[in-house]
């Protein structure tokens, strides 16, 4: 095996592990705040985590996509890390204006603020990933995230069980990542990698919030509409119903993180193909990884319905039998999700993404409401939240499929032209 596939193999393995223990960390999270708290502030932590992650979209911002697949390389990484800086400031603007809106308790309140600066920081981090990508050592951020996964998590799970104080467990885990963050993301890596003579480019940071906006609200809407039927829980239903839903979908996560770990390492070469105008190489690479997602999906459908609620029922300390078809129907839905994914990546790589506006925002309209007619108006709880993340899943499916094949087939006729 030569150099070249060692340090492939090396960036894919690390990466897999690191972002697979590090987004993982909600369920054992959540599973911890179950069997040593109760489930009603389970369900606070799952609504709060739910909007930590809609914010974290802010702070994201372009995402480390467009970062690394930036083919003319005008912006420095100086300019990408003032930008990341600046996301994230309006981040917290962001949390501190929908919690003074929503005007929840203290405790609740406080958790739903310490989860946006715990995500806050997650994406402060993923803008030096992305230094650390461009220089091909993505493994070394995956060490990192391997690193703040099973340390935030173990620090969780002891500050919760001595103190038996969410807040506290949440800032055991702000800790670790702030040390880890600042020790080795910046010091040990990143500080070497970039250019210490470049100056920061105002006009360029401006110009990543001008040209990246619609990826921002394309990221920003499809988190969104993933917790959508959460936000009808909470505006409707108990703490409790809120804990169960979070239970039984967040095992359908997994479709998108396994996407993620085989989409993230083909970055590179997909933005190398563009380059070169080589499109129908692209459609071969995704199709590829398509195939094996629907595998993983359809693997993933039938073990929820032969041991799922079971499996679960375990993990939770709860009976959820009877949530199995709800549990199956979900991780199905993620199927659509996943290869809208795949989709998403091979027209942000070929700069297409007012059209992707223009299918989230559908979506987005559709999940709103979707979710808050089948949850309340026609009073069908879980199953109407089922309904109504799968329904919006299936039709943004439908829109990214049928506008990637016209685009990729408009694309493929200029160069032959």
């Amino acid at each position: 095996m030569d150099s070249e596939k060692k340090l492939f193999l090396k960036n894919f393995i690390w990466n897999s592990l690191g972002t697979g223990i590090n987004s993982f960390n909600s369920l054992f999270f959540l599973i911890i705040v179950t069997r040593v708290n109760d489930i009603q502030t389970a369900g606070i932590f799952s609504i709060a985590y739910a909007t930590a992650t809609i914010l974290y979209t802010l702070a994201m911002y372009s995402g480390r996509l467009c970062q690394v697949t930036d083919i003319e390389n005008k912006i420095k990484d100086k300019d990408y890390i003032t930008n990341r800086a600046l996301t994230c400031l309006l981040m917290i603007i962001g949390a501190t204006v929908f919690l003074l809106i929503k005007k929840y308790s203290g405790f609740k309140t406080t958790i739903f603020a310490l989860l946006a600066i715990f995500k806050g920081l997650e994406a402060f981090s993923d803008i030096l990933y992305g230094v650390m990508q461009k220089n091909d050592i993505l493994y070394k951020s995956g060490m990192s995230l391997t690193a703040k996964g099973f340390i935030g998590i173990f620090a969780f799970l002891i500050v919760d069980l001595i103190t038996r104080d969410l807040r506290l467990a949440c800032l055991a885990v702000i800790i670790v990542n702030v040390a880890i963050l600042i020790i080795y993301d910046y010091i040990i890596v990143t500080k070497k990698l970039i250019n210490t003579t470049d100056k920061v480019n105002m006009q360029n940071v401006v110009s990543i919030l001008k040209s990246e906006f619609f990826v921002f609200v394309n990221s920003f809407a499809g988190i969104y509409i993933l917790n959508a039927p959460k936000y009808a829980i909470d505006n409707f239903l108990s703490e409790d119903i809120q804990a169960i839903y979070g239970y039984i979908m967040m095992p359908a996560t997994v479709m998108t993180l396994f996407t993620q770990f085989i989409v993230m390492p083909f970055l590179g070469k997909l933005k190398d193909m563009y380059e070169k105008k080589l499109l129908k190489d692209i459609e071969k690479v995704t199709f590829k990884i398509k195939l094996i997602v629907i595998a993983f999906g359809a693997f993933a459908v039938l073990a929820a319905f032969l041991l799922g609620p079971e499996f679960l029922g375990l993990v939770y300390g709860l009976d959820l039998t009877a949530y199995r078809i709800n549990l199956c129907i979900i991780i199905g839905s993620y199927i659509f999700y996943a290869i809208s994914y795949i989709n998403l990546v091979t027209l942000t790589t070929i700069r297409h993404t007012f059209v992707q506006f223009v299918i989230y925002i559908i979506s987005m309209v559709i999940a709103f409401i979707g979710s808050n007619l089948l949850v309340r108006t026609f009073n069908l709880g879980i199953n109407g939240a089922t309904l109504s993340c799968t329904t919006t899943l299936a039709i943004q499916f439908i829109l990214y499929t049928v506008v990637t094949k016209v685009i990729m087939y408009k694309e493929r006729k200029k160069i032959e032209e």
